[in-house]
């Protein structure tokens, strides 16, 4: 039996009508006659009286009617339980990002997306890069966000804006603050900090650190630019970061320049699972990131 079976069946039981019936079930007369003949071949047994004026159930339309309503109460109550979990999967946005952006961009902007949309959940893991690659690899996040420098193989990578790179120095007797750019010679004879070799900026870095002879030097390797910043302000050295943790630099009172000749920037990423339909709150919070990323110093 099936549950439209079922239900047209009990449509007549109630209305004593295959007309009025059909018009609640969006059938036609014909195609109510045609469900319940399905329905008595399958129970072998006739289940409504007809007359030209009245229909009435039968002995066996009268056993039916009790397990008929049982069972389709038990099929809405499967529809209500998985409709509800469908929209709580489209309404749960899962986020991964690296420990910077997620720290320095994103918590206005899931502040503001709240007040937005407030039906949508969105849930922020701060991780590695590498951990955000694999979570939207494995199916864990539906966007993720950092600065993937290189195509990965399964990821759809879309630039959502640059951010120059810039030396952060310890605060010294005069002023912290944004100061005059300096070229990336001025490097040659500081203590640097730097990240891991194998992280996507410090990639970058590296290639032109070659330049002044400076590249895959011994020196202390922070895994996070949290960290990094931590330790320039500490007094242990100067750092290369992006100009996205500036803010973040200035209200420790660094000393900031950015770097040129030549200029540098690092791009930041929305990356997703290629081949895949993106959920439509999640295409409009990579829209808000993207905004919100256009107003930091680049």
């Amino acid at each position: 039996m099936s549950g439209r079976q079922l239900h047209a069946f009990l449509e007549i039981g109630r209305l004593r009508s295959f007309a009025r019936a059909a018009e609640q079930v969006h059938l036609s007369p014909s195609g109510m006659s045609m469900l319940v003949k399905e329905l008595e071949d399958q129970v072998g047994a006739r289940l409504f009286d007809r007359t030209t004026r009245s229909v009435t159930l039968t002995d066996a339309g009268r056993r039916l009617q009790p397990v008929a309503e049982r069972i389709v109460a038990e099929l809405r109550a499967v529809d209500d339980v998985l409709g509800g979990s469908e929209a709580a999967v489209r309404s749960r946005i899962d986020v991964a990002a690296t420990p910077m952006v997620s720290a320095s961009l994103l918590p206005e902007v899931i502040s503001a997306f709240n007040q937005s949309h407030p039906q949508v959940q969105i849930h922020l893991a701060d991780v590695d890069v590498s951990v955000v690659r694999q979570r939207i690899l494995e199916g864990e996040a539906d966007i993720g966000l950092g600065f993937f420098i290189k195509p990965a193989a399964g990821l759809l990578r879309q630039p959502l804006c640059k951010f120059r790179l810039m030396r952060i120095s310890p605060p010294g007797k005069g002023p912290g603050g944004l100061g005059p750019s300096q070229t990336w010679g001025s490097l040659a004879g500081l203590p640097l900090i730097s990240l891991p070799i194998d992280n996507p900026i410090q990639a970058v870095i590296e290639k032109h650190l070659a330049r002044i002879g400076r590249a895959h030097e011994e020196r202390p390797r922070m895994n996070l630019i949290g960290t990094l910043i931590a330790m320039v302000r500490a007094g242990r050295g100067h750092a290369i970061v992006p100009s996205f943790a500036l803010e973040d630099c200035l209200r420790q009172g660094l000393k900031v320049a950015m770097l040129g000749n030549p200029t540098v920037h690092i791009e930041l990423h929305v990356v997703s699972l290629r081949g895949t339909q993106p959920k439509l709150a999640a295409t409009a919070f990579a829209s808000a990131v993207k905004k919100a990323a256009s107003r930091l110093p680049g």
